[in-house]
């Protein structure tokens, strides 16, 4: 097990060094999102505008060889637009479906805080369900099926906050940040003549990707992991500064993120770090904090992180 991770981390390192060269200083970020992907999970991008967010997700879809679509949310936009519609075809005198563009392999949800709770709901609900109904008949979505959204943050005008219902379909949730100085003179450097986006080519093919994910899927977390992972999560519902705590599906979603994060470190195993580390990125936006700890300017984050710092963690005793 271990010899075959090692021969995909190469894969691994050619996918991040591909993303580096569009995205600077966005290491983290790019990890996040790889993540994300192994561990068939989908990534909410909240930022400002133009530090990003778009071009992280086509730097990953021009590196790995899979079908793309991006779909622009606007306040107009139907259900249909997204998943599809079914058009009479007068010639052969039946109804043939019209894919939209949720039938991709990377899936990229524009602005997704830009259109109606309606619209929303029929992409988060092909995110849990991985197929689409239209007009009675089922379709299963292309694998590997991966979801990146963005949104501008709520407070800018003409947007539709997700709700927390919609926002625990996310594994990760990510924020870009502004650059440095250094790294936006670099961004500069790199789009004098042509940007870096165009240049990039695949480096890694569907069936790689998939047995990747395979093999994330089948790394070992012990029962001490386990019971870690669970008291965590627990935790957060007992919490005074917390309203609303993290799901079981939560739990899940923390595991499998940390066992991709395992496999990224080339181990065929997870250990507590990884669930240290992943719990704020996959737990912060599955919280509701108290009116009290907003008040106090107190955030998801730094209510996990005092949550980690008091969570032992159990140890095997056989």
């Amino acid at each position: 097990m271990t010899q075959q991770i090692t021969n995909h981390q190469t894969k691994i390192n050619l996918l991040f060094d591909n993303m580096e060269k569009v995205m600077v200083g966005k290491r983290e970020a790019i990890e996040l999102t790889i993540v994300a992907l192994l561990a068939q999970g989908h990534v909410l991008l909240e930022d400002v505008p133009g530090v990003g967010k778009t071009m992280l997700v086509r730097a990953l879809a021009r590196s790995v060889d899979l079908d793309f679509k991006r779909v622009q949310f606007t306040p107009d936009l139907l259900p249909s637009d997204v998943t599809g519609v079914s058009v009479y075809n007068q010639k052969e005198m039946n109804f043939e479906f019209r894919p939209g563009p949720i039938m991709g392999n990377i899936v990229l949800a524009d602005e997704i805080n830009r259109t109606s709770p309606k619209t929303q709901s029929a992409l988060l609900e092909s995110m849990e369900e991985s197929h689409i109904t239209v007009d009675g008949v089922t379709m299963e979505l292309k694998n590997p099926f991966f979801v990146m959204a963005t949104q501008n943050p709520i407070e800018y005008e003409g947007t539709y906050p997700l709700p927390e219902a919609q926002l625990d379909r996310f594994l990760i949730k990510l924020n870009m940040g502004y650059p440095a100085k250094q790294e936006e003179m670099m961004m500069l450097d790199r789009t004098v003549n042509e940007h870096p986006i165009d240049s990039i080519t695949p480096v890694m093919t569907r069936e790689e990707l998939i047995e990747q994910q395979q093999l994330t899927q089948n790394l070992y977390v012990s029962e001490s992991v386990k019971k870690y992972i669970v008291e965590l999560v627990s935790n957060t519902r007992k919490n005074p500064l917390i309203e609303l705590g993290a799901s079981p599906r939560a739990s899940i979603a923390l595991m499998k993120a940390a066992q991709a994060y395992a496999f990224i470190q080339e181990r065929d195993y997870v250990i507590p770090d990884d669930v240290k580390y992943m719990a704020p990125h996959v737990l912060s936006h599955r919280l509701l904090l108290t009116s009290e700890a907003k008040f106090e300017g107190k955030t998801p984050k730094y209510v996990l992180d005092d949550l980690i710092k008091k969570t032992m963690i159990p140890i095997d005793r056989g």
